[in-house]
């Protein structure tokens, strides 16, 4: 199972949210690029990069998205990603994957069209709350149910989902293992799992739900689990 720090990037800086809450937030650095290079540095392979602005609709980080990815890691950049020009643009910079999570929501026909086009490098996300999928920054939920979404996107050459439990996202209150059970039932496609990891015991319980990798964000800053640790389980 893959460890992947996350680094979500507001106003240029490195940050962690609540919850998704934008003004429950805590920043870390300014410069997350340096972020990238401690992360490499202990060991890490792959980074999940959020772009929250972008996220939102504002202006987005680009320019900081791609020092980044510069740092030499496998990048999956998220955040904002609603046409087929800025997919082409992040695999253009380097980008390892690019994650839709709007967009494979709300424009089915986006998504397929842009996984055809790059097979392997398109990822789904699954941002859920209230059992119904989070957009727009995770500021709207979809009236729709993951069991109508997820059959969609199982017949698309993707790299995969990355299922994010939003109530629990930054809270250190430990894996939705349920929800991660019942999306894994769903698909074939790996799955990466985020929110609630703090500790040891919550990385083993998401790998033997069968995650392929889980994503770890405040418990790291914070320093409530030391990476490479998490990377030697």
């Amino acid at each position: 199972m893959l460890v992947i720090p996350a680094i979500d990037i507001m106003n240029g800086q490195c940050v962690r949210l609540v919850k998704g809450d934008f003004e429950q937030r805590t920043v870390y650095s300014d410069d997350p690029a340096t972020i990238a290079l401690d992360f490499a540095r202990a060991g890490a392979t792959r980074l999940h990069v959020v772009d929250l602005d972008a996220a939102r609709g504002e202006p987005d980080n680009r320019i900081v998205v791609e020092r980044v990815i510069e740092a030499g890691l496998t990048v999956q950049v998220a955040g904002g990603v609603r046409t087929a020009a800025q997919v082409e643009a992040w695999i253009g910079a380097g980008a390892g994957a690019v994650v839709m999570g709007t967009s494979a929501v709300r424009d089915p026909g986006l998504l397929a069209e842009c996984a055809t086009r790059y097979p392997g490098h398109l990822m789904a996300a699954l941002d859920v709350r209230d059992g119904q999928p989070a957009v727009s920054g995770w500021t709207e939920t979809e009236p729709l149910d993951i069991s109508v979404l997820i059959p969609r996107w199982n017949v698309l050459p993707l790299a995969g989902l990355i299922l994010t439990c939003t109530e629990r996202d930054g809270t250190l209150s430990g894996p939705d293992v349920a929800t991660l059970a019942r999306v894994l039932s769903m698909t074939h496609l790996p799955v990466q799992y985020g929110g609630g990891i703090s500790s040891l015991n919550d990385i083993r319980k998401v790998r033997e739900a069968g995650a392929a990798g889980v994503i770890l964000g405040r418990s790291l800053y914070e320093g409530k689990l030391s990476l490479e640790q998490a990377l030697a389980l």
